[in-house]
Formats: structure tokens, C-alpha cells, sequence
């Protein structure tokens, strides 16, 4: 596959680009001038579509070559969104387009004398088009199915577009043909349209992407079944997801058994971020906050004393409990609101019965009781 070789990958991009672009250009050329020789201003217009296909096929070039660069200290995202502006930028001269097409060809539609009247020689160009379009929409296709690149398959669609566009083009031609001078300007105007749509959803998206829209509804289920997957997550929240060109960036917070290492909690986020991102081709940035409770209902107060003001305060509170002295380990758990206190004493403080243990742990548990902020006290032997 294309995405576990990124030089491939980027080389079957720029391979796609380069040859829709060159075959747009010809197409265009062809179009636009079989329009103004053989009278038909659908034609041409149809032609200016397939310039906007050759736009989005520099476009696509210019995301294989620049988009998927690494990210550097000016862009510690990537630089996925210059793709992004490119798009809007092309979204806008796409309506611009449709807007002079359309006024030109509804003062057409109000003055008959200047109607243009195609030759039948039009129609062999516009067949032309048809065939080689849906040719290069399947071709690329193929190379979006290997690469899994949702661009290249936007850009294959782009395509089939301008072959659709084709076909009202044809039914234009050859209604005029047949006795229906206004079919022509009609079909220029119903182009106009479609070349607005693409431009207005072109544009639509990119804004979404540049004031940080989530992903959608399909990829965010995706996300929740392959986050939900990992062994060791408990459930999730704060789930944020945003895209830069056709890389998307995902940051959660995964619940966790509150009593597990530090180590084992960063093996589960690892192990959240490799299979969203092997799982789901898009995403190419996780980050995983590990949370002991659901930090949403209850959240950690920072009012509690860090780790050295807590021991000290441990210190003073236990010093009529002589085996506190000898302890080997403090673990400090802040949950709900305290802190729960893990302690680890060596065996022979324990000689004898099990009681003695336990007068341990209550003399230990006893002394918390003057400060607040401490919940309950674990004692472990050994």
C-alpha cells in the first residue's frame, strides 16, 4: 500500500496531478476553441470548466509536493493547510467564473439576435470530452482506491464532474441543432450553476477546516469504535478532532484504572495512538490524556498540595507512628477531591500475627484524620 511507503505515495499524487493536468489543458484548449469556431457558447463554457479541473490538479500537485512535508519549528501542525488555502482560493475564482458565464448568458437569453447558432462539428468535441474525462476519472480512482487518498479521490470526482457537465453541454448542442436556439444559452446558464456549486463547496469546506471544524459524524464513530478498542481504556471524553488538508489531528481524554503505574497509563495512550492511526489513514497526530477519573464530573482540585507539601504534612502527622519511619515507598493518589496515600513498609515491622498488621495500618489511618485533604491510607509489606 501507498500509505506505508510515503514516497510512493506522494510519487502516485503528483503522477495523477500531472497527467489530469495536461489532459484538462488539452481539453480545454479543444473545447473552448471548437466553442468560438463552431458557435456554441455552452462550448466554451464548458471548456472554462475544464480549467477549473486543471486548477484543481495543480492544486493536488502542489498538496503532493508541499502539504505532506514534515512538520519544522514554523509549523509544528504540518503544513497540511496551505492545501487548504489553495482550495479556498480556487473555490473563489471557481464562483467568479460562474458568475461572468451566467450574466453572459442570461442577456443572451433576453436578446435573441445574440443567441449563437452551434455547428454540428461541435458535438464531435464534446464527445471527445465525455469519453476522455470518464477515462481519467476511473484511472484516478484506481490510483485513490491504492493509495487510500480521500484528495485524489476528491480530485477523481472533480473529474467526473466535468464529464457530467459534458453531458447537459451535449443535450444543449443538440437541442439547439433541432430548432431550439435558446437550449444553447440554457445549457451555459445550468453550467454556470454547476461550476458555482463545485466553487461554493470547494470554498464551504475550507472555511470549516481554517476555523477548526470537527471531523464528521462517519469518521468521529469510526474514531470512538478504535479508541474503545484498546485494552486497558476504561471509556473517553473531550474527543476533539480537526483537519489540516487531508491530515486530521484527534486529542481525548481516556479513563483509566486510577490505581495503575504511570508507565502502564503511557502504554495504553501509546497504544490508543497507533491504532487510531494505522486504523484511520487520515489522522497523523493523536494526543491522549490519560485521566485516573472523569475529569468532567469531577475535576482534580489544584488546591491540593503537590507531592513534597503532601509527604511533609504526612511526616508531621505520623511521627507517634514509629514504623511510618521506615517506609520504602509513598504512592499519592488525588482522586475525588483527596488523596489517598499507598504505603509500602518492609516485612519485619510485621513479626508476629496478622493483628499486628492491622494496628499498623489503623494507627497510620487514625493520624490522617486531623488534615482533610487525606482520604484513606493503603499499607503493603514486603
Amino acid at each position: 500500500m501507498f500509505e506505508q511507503l510515503p514516497g510512493q505515495r506522494a510519487g502516485a499524487i503528483v503522477k495523477t496531478a500531472v497527467v489530469g493536468g495536461l489532459v484538462n489543458l488539452g481539453l480545454s484548449v479543444l473545447k473552448v476553441g471548437a466553442g468560438v469556431l463552431w458557435h456554441s457558447q455552452a462550448l466554451v463554457a464548458d471548456g472554462i470548466h475544464s480549467l477549473s479541473d486543471l486548477l484543481s490538479d495543480v492544486l493536488v500537485w502542489y498538496a503532493g509536493c508541499h502539504a505532506a512535508r514534515t512538520p519544522d519549528q514554523e509549523h509544528p501542525y504540518g503544513h497540511g493547510r496551505y492545501e487548504t488555502l489553495a482550495t479556498l482560493v480556487l473555490g473563489v475564482l471557481l464562483l467568479m467564473v460562474a458568475s461572468g458565464i451566467g450574466w453572459d448568458a442570461g442577456k443572451r437569453l433576453f436578446a435573441p439576435d445574440d443567441l449563437l447558432r452551434p455547428q454540428p462539428l461541435a458535438l464531435a468535441a464534446v464527445l471527445v470530452s465525455i469519453l476522455v474525462k470518464e477515462w481519467l476519472y476511473w484511472w484516478t480512482l484506481g490510483y485513490a482506491r491504492r493509495a487510500r487518498s480521500e484528495l485524489l479521490r476528491a480530485n477523481a470526482w472533480h473529474h467526473r464532474s466535468d464529464a457530467v457537465s459534458s453531458v447537459v453541454v451535449l443535450v444543449g448542442l443538440v437541442g439547439t441543432l433541432l430548432g431550439l436556439p435558446y437550449l444553447d444559452a440554457i445549457a451555459a446558464v445550468v453550467l454556470a450553476v454547476m461550476i458555482a456549486h463545485i466553487g461554493w463547496k470547494l470554498g464551504h469546506q475550507s472555511i470549516r477546516e481554517l476555523v477548526d471544524t470537527g471531523l464528521e459524524a462517519e469518521h468521529l464513530a469510526a474514531i470512538e469504535k478504535t479508541i474503545g478498542s484498546v485494552g486497558g481504556v476504561g471509556s473517553f471524553h473531550r474527543l476533539r478532532t480537526r483537519k489540516h488538508g487531508w491530515q486530521a489531528a484527534v486529542d481525548v481524554h481516556v479513563l483509566v484504572d486510577p490505581r495503575l503505574s504511570v508507565s502502564e497509563g503511557h502504554m495504553i495512550a501509546l497504544l490508543v495512538e497507533e491504532r487510531l492511526k494505522s486504523q484511520i489513514g487520515e489522522i497523523t497526530d493523536v494526543t491522549v490524556h490519560i485521566d485516573p477519573e472523569d475529569d468532567e464530573r469531577e475535576p482534580i482540585s489544584v488546591a491540593l498540595p503537590t507531592r513534597a507539601d503532601a509527604l511533609t504534612r504526612l511526616e508531621r502527622l505520623w511521627e507517634g507512628v514509629p514504623e511510618a519511619t521506615s517506609r520504602r515507598r509513598t504512592v499519592l493518589h488525588y482522586l475525588n477531591g483527596r488523596i489517598d496515600v499507598e504505603v509500602y513498609l518492609p516485612l519485619e515491622v510485621c513479626t508476629g500475627a496478622c493483628s499486628r498488621a492491622e494496628d499498623i495500618r489503623d494507627r497510620l489511618q487514625s493520624a490522617l484524620v486531623a488534615d482533610p485533604i487525606f482520604n484513606q491510607v493503603l499499607v503493603y509489606f514486603g
